[in-house]
This record gives structure tokens, C-alpha cells and sequence, in this order.
């Protein structure tokens, strides 16, 4: 499964950072790829490419606050976790996200 992500919380620094290594390592022990945009204090980095979200068979936007351009992810399956989901359980959220997936039911 291909997985694209953004990762945002209300500071923008540490929780940020620590849920994108934490989605990261999940997702590659799972067998996934996935690539990891950060929204913090400094702004956008890794920017995820048209291509990557093309690609991407489900969005997960782990954010605390609102995420900028999530038009870009129109008609793609999204599922919305907190910071805190993201750090602490990280295999389950993936293990949900491919659940969802084979049920078809991730909006």
C-alpha cells in the first residue's frame, strides 16, 4: 500500500517530527510505503509531489490544528488522527487504515 501523510500539531516542532518517524517506521514494518509532509513552525517541508498523492491509496492527516491544502486529496481516502494516535499507536493506526481500506469504508 502506498501511503501518503502530513503531520501537524499546535506548536509545530516536536510532536510534529516524532509522529512523522513514528508513521514512517509503522508503515515499513508493515510492508508500506509512505512518504511524510510536515506543517510546523518553519512552514511546509517535504512537500508531497502531485505524483506521490496520485499514487496513494489512503491519506492519513495526523494533525492538532487545521492542515493547509487538503484540497489537493480530493476523492482520495482520508482518515484524521490526532498527534497523539500517531505517537503512541502508530502500527495500529496503520493496521486501521488497512482494515478500512479492504472494507471500503474510509471516507
Amino acid at each position: 500500500m502506498n501511503i501518503a501523510a502530513i503531520t501537524a500539531c499546535t506548536i509545530g516542532v516536536a510532536h510534529t517530527y516524532i509522529a512523522k518517524e513514528k508513521l514512517i517506521e509503522a508503515a515499513q514494518n508493515r510492508g508500506h510505503s509512505i512518504s511524510v509532509e510536515t506543517q510546523g513552525n518553519i512552514g511546509i517541508e517535504d512537500e508531497l509531489s502531485q505524483d506521490v498523492i496520485r499514487a496513494a491509496d489512503a491519506i492519513i492527516l495526523e494533525a492538532d490544528i487545521a492542515v493547509a491544502r487538503q484540497e489537493r486529496f480530493k476523492g482520495k481516502p482520508i482518515v484524521r488522527v490526532s498527534s497523539a494516535v500517531a505517537i503512541k499507536q502508530p502500527e495500529r493506526l496503520i493496521a486501521t487504515v488497512e482494515h478500512k481500506l479492504s472494507q471500503g469504508v474510509m471516507s
